[in-house]
């Protein structure tokens, strides 16, 4: 990874680990807690792709479980945001922008469930069977609701400032470059004539144009003659 994005990633999940610990953990909602350390790896992700995205979300997982309070064994939280921030970058768009926000709430909703499945899962495993007493159906369905309801304020800041942050001037000019021949090449695809020649396919027909009549005019003149 660039090293503009390791500092974007690393501020932004230590801010949203500190929120979510101090401020989300003691709001005391029913089931599950509001992830926000998950929508900031979900929003990494869908900009800087798969392979980002499971390194983004190991190192954020890893930092959770080494965070206090976390009670749980190192690298249990790791493999499991790892493994979601893979399938999420799956998810980026080709040319990174989206066009509407049914495909980022559905990897949303389905992140929540799988983050939770996953790590009740690997809690199994090793012996941790916190979330059969708790309840996993209401689990699923707090996670669910709670990650939708939060992300449509947190997902589309993350993934901004990813972008602003990931383009240097170059890349900026190159892309800009790219959208100019993309845009010309669109528009004269129905009309037949290249966008960047019109001006000289235009003089061309003119001086085309004045020719012919200036041959005319020479053939009347040697007829008259």
């Amino acid at each position: 990874m660039r090293v503009n994005r390791i500092l974007l990633s690393s501020a932004l999940i230590v801010v949203a680990l500190v929120l979510q610990v101090s401020v989300l953990a003691r709001l005391h909602l029913p089931g599950a807690v509001p992830d926000l350390l998950l929508l900031t790896v979900l929003g990494l992700a869908l900009v800087y792709g798969h392979v980002g995205g499971a390194l983004v979300g190991f190192g954020a997982g890893l930092l959770a479980d080494l965070a206090p309070p976390a009670d749980h064994a190192a690298g249990r939280y790791a493999l499991v945001l790892c493994l979601i921030g893979y399938l999420a970058g799956l998810a980026k768009p080709e040319n990174g922008r989206l066009k509407s926000a049914t495909g980022p709430m559905v990897v949303v909703v389905a992140a929540a469930i799988g983050t939770t499945l996953l790590y009740a899962g690997v809690g199994a495993l090793v012996g941790d069977t916190a979330a059969r007493h708790v309840g996993l159906p209401s689990l699923l369905f707090t996670a669910a609701l709670y990650d939708l309801l939060l992300a449509p304020f947190v997902v589309p800041g993350i993934m901004a400032l990813a972008r602003r942050a990931d383009n240097d001037p170059l890349a900026e000019a190159g892309s800009a470059g790219k959208s100019t021949d993309i845009s010309s090449g669109w528009l004269s695809s129905g009309t037949g004539l290249k966008i960047g020649g019109q001006r000289g396919g235009l003089g061309s027909l003119k001086t085309k144009a004045r020719t012919r009549t200036a041959r005319v005019g020479r053939i009347k003149g040697v007829k008259r003659l």
